[in-house]
């Protein structure tokens, strides 16, 4: 049994009966649910649609997001987010790049690497180089003055935990902005790379091992061996080439606003919904969120 989902911004709702009613009954599926007015619906189906990405395709140009994955263990335990224009809508390295006055060229090598185009700890070795000098204190005012939440991050946070899940906050991004957000979201715990720095300023190096693809893939397994349950009882978001293992991993893999390459290999892609897209996505209804 699978289950199709269709979602769209909260912002902008205009998923309407027609349009849910019309895939159902050229798929075959069982009676529509609204999970919220307006905004996501979902409805039983016996078997994977053969023609899944040309309706996804579809549904795309109307501004819909779309899912089909299987019904049984749909509710995850434990939630595994990026941070970095997943949990929050910029990149933080980028912007200390741009208070040191080199924010253009970091952030055309930033675009790369996560599109995959560039060796990860390389390229945040080479981006981390460049802000040496820096005041530390930058670190507070970016986080104060540039750091803006992606919406829908305090309800999913939220919401599995207060449904007995765990969250942690995973970032290839560093520790002086995860522990900042994983605060204000309420993860139960954060792990991402150090920025090394000496009296006071950045030394342009990052504390070795450094946290990218491999590291995330081993916080999956080290926490949920930990909590005693299976990374298919998990659900990754990312954006990144640097989240594939982890999004690969997870029983349920979210490419969020995710860059071209990693969509490519994900089979849950939210490119309109915001992050309660995970929420729905797992059957929640709207009245079922908490704040």
């Amino acid at each position: 049994m699978f289950i199709s989902t269709l979602l769209t911004n909260p912002e902008t709702p205009k998923l309407d009966r027609v349009a849910v009613e019309s895939l159902r009954n050229a798929w075959g599926g069982g009676d529509a649910v609204w999970l919220d007015p307006g905004v996501a619906a979902e409805f039983a189906l016996e078997a994977m649609p053969a023609n899944l990405w040309e309706v996804w395709d579809g549904f795309q140009a109307m501004g819909i997001d779309l899912a089909v994955q299987p019904a049984m263990g749909r509710k995850k335990r434990m939630l595994i987010a990026d941070m970095d224009s997943t949990m929050i809508q910029q990149e933080c390295i980028d912007e200390l790049a741009d208070e040191a006055g080199v924010g253009a060229y970091v952030a055309g090598i930033t675009a790369r690497a996560m599109n995959g185009e560039l060796e990860f700890d390389a390229a945040l070795r080479a981006r981390v180089g460049l802000l040496r000098g820096l005041e530390e204190a930058v670190i507070a005012r970016v986080i104060r003055e540039r750091i803006t939440l992606m919406p829908g991050g305090r309800a999913l946070v939220s919401t599995m935990r207060g449904n007995g899940g765990y969250a942690a906050l995973v970032s290839g991004g560093f520790t002086a902005f995860t522990g900042a957000i994983a605060g204000v979201l309420g993860f139960d715990e954060n792990r991402a790379n150090t920025l090394l720095v000496e009296d006071g300023r950045l030394t342009g190096a990052v504390a070795e091992p450094i946290l990218g693809r491999a590291a995330k893939v081993q916080a999956l397994e080290e926490i949920s061996a930990r909590l005693g349950i299976s990374p298919a009882e998990a659900v990754a978001v990312g954006d990144g080439a640097n989240d594939l293992g982890m999004l690969g991993l997870a029983g349920m893999g979210v490419a969020l606003h995710a860059k071209p390459s990693v969509q490519a290999e994900c089979a849950v892609r939210v490119n309109h919904g915001d992050l309660t897209a995970l929420l729905y996505l797992q059957g929640y209804r709207r009245e079922e969120f908490l704040a």
